[in-house]
């Protein structure tokens, strides 16, 4: 790809933007909606979940296919693709007649997003070549995720209280359409030197995988064990043949040698950790706050102001220190916010007082604006250029992977404290479970940005690169003779 001026590369950040600014607000304003669509549609605590994994699952299922064959066929095409599936999916869920048809087209929704978000990503890190410029521009894509949070409850919350939920799926639409024709016009066609060939079988394996452990945390809690063990038995079998399968392909799906490097393991994990406390926080808020408190979806979403101001300040923030000082004071900082925001409600129930609520709300708000990234710098940082794709893919994959697996151990616990009860009554202890399990988040984000950010995880990541590029040249001079 041709360099571009200063000003051409700021308008392929702003369009790419665009793409993640309507998958991250689909969810905010989703989760807003939750309570409306629970009384309309009369969805138990377990369908509530499946209509916000229903999305996460398929785009993390898909994330890596997406990220390796726009690589190969063309990441402007692959990402144009993207946001007409998108745009359409989210027509056909402000139409569905019932939840089961609603879930099916967030899946629809969801094929659509698995070509925006690690695409936009492999888009930006080909266009932003310098790593400082690159750093900035990773923060501005952070800030993106905070400007939705901060929208989303708002813009959610108007129109579910002035429309109906169903209005939240249109906002979509005028997005999608001006990214579309902005991308056609001033992004550049790029690909990959090399194409990496199609890997059907990890495919599937990936998403027997993540399919089956979502449903059985998710319908664990009221299906029994007889029809739970099945699929955490298939979910087992599929990552020990994914294990096994990946590293006897030339080319596979996973290049499971990325994970040799410290870094980028520890930002596999930190993403699944920060994304997993997310999900569980924003399901457990957004019920309280509606179904306990009984406020309106307007008020509820200006409730999570205090979480969402704070991110969007931060983000940038954490993208300057990370292309000045690395990723390891931000990964600290993140990991101290998010559990002492989760301590404050499993401990000392921090709903139940309006202080301690605010304070909590923006405790994990400052901690998830300087998570996003390191998380993103780090994966990218340190690959061959070539497979950028795939390793944004990866990074992206931990992400939804984090958010399904938050919704779903999070409702779970929930759903089990509830039962038969009402929700104003048993909903501050039945969510004391799923606090604690958010505070093992955020410990594991402090613990794992400690540890594989220093000179031993570098030493780590230096290594992995060198393996890598030599590979390359061993498979391009393999190639040429």
């Amino acid at each position: 790809m041709p360099e571009l001026s200063h000003r051409r590369r700021l308008l392929v950040l702003a369009i790419c933007c665009m793409s993640l600014l309507i998958v991250s607000l689909d969810n905010t304003v989703l989760n807003v909606a939750l309570p409306s669509m629970q009384h309309e549609l009369h969805a138990t605590t377990s369908g509530l979940q499946w209509t916000i994994d229903a999305y996460t699952l398929v785009l993390a299922s898909l994330l890596m296919l997406a990220g390796s064959t726009a690589d190969r066929i063309g990441r402007k095409r692959v990402f144009m693709a993207g946001l007409v599936v998108f745009s359409v999916g989210s027509l056909l869920c402000s139409l569905a007649p019932n939840l089961e048809l609603l879930v099916v087209f967030r899946m629809v929704q969801a094929i659509g997003g698995s070509m925006l978000n690690p695409v936009a990503m492999s888009i930006i890190t080909n266009t932003f070549t310098d790593a400082r410029e690159r750093a900035r521009a990773i923060g501005v894509w952070g800030a993106v995720v905070g400007i939705s949070m901060a929208a989303g409850p708002l813009v959610g919350g108007l129109l579910v209280e002035s429309v109906g939920w169903r209005s939240i799926f249109w906002v979509n639409l005028p997005v999608g359409l001006a990214a579309l024709l902005l991308t056609l016009r001033f992004v550049p066609e790029s690909r990959a030197p090399k194409a990496r060939r199609p890997d059907p079988v990890g495919q599937l394996l990936v998403i027997a995988l993540f399919g089956s452990l979502t449903y059985a945390i998710i319908e664990a809690p009221d299906a029994g064990t007889a029809r739970v063990v099945p699929f955490a038995a298939l979910a087992l079998v599929a990552l020990l043949a994914l294990l096994w399968y990946e590293p006897r392909r030339t080319e596979p799906l996973i290049d499971l040698r990325f994970f040799h490097s410290a870094p980028f393991s520890g930002a596999t994990v930190i993403a699944i950790s920060a994304f997993s406390a997310l999900g569980g926080f924003l399901f457990l808020s957004t019920l309280y706050l509606q179904n306990v408190r009984g406020l309106d979806a307007l008020h509820a979403g200006l409730w999570m102001l205090p979480m969402a101001a704070p991110t969007f300040l931060c983000a940038p923030l954490s993208g300057r220190l990370v292309g000045s000082r690395g990723p390891r004071l931000p990964l600290l900082i993140a990991g101290c916010a998010m559990t002492a925001s989760a301590v404050l409600f499993a401990a000392f129930e921090a709903e139940t007082s309006n202080v301690t609520l605010f304070v909590g709300y923006v405790l994990f708000g400052i901690g998830f604006g300087f998570v996003n990234a390191p998380i993103t710098n780090t994966a990218v940082s340190g690959m061959p250029r070539a497979q950028a794709g795939v390793a944004a893919a990866v990074a992206s994959t931990s992400r939804q992977l984090g958010q399904t697996l938050g919704v779903a151990v999070v409702g779970a616990l929930l759903a089990a404290g509830v039962g038969s009860g009402a929700y104003r009554d048993t909903f501050v202890s039945a969510a004391r479970p799923g606090w604690w399990v958010l505070t093992v988040c955020g410990v594991a984000v402090l613990s794992l940005g400690a540890l594989t950010t220093g000179r031993w995880g570098r030493r780590t990541a230096d290594r992995t690169a060198e393996r890598l590029q030599a590979a390359e040249v061993r498979e391009a001079a393999g190639v040429s003779a």
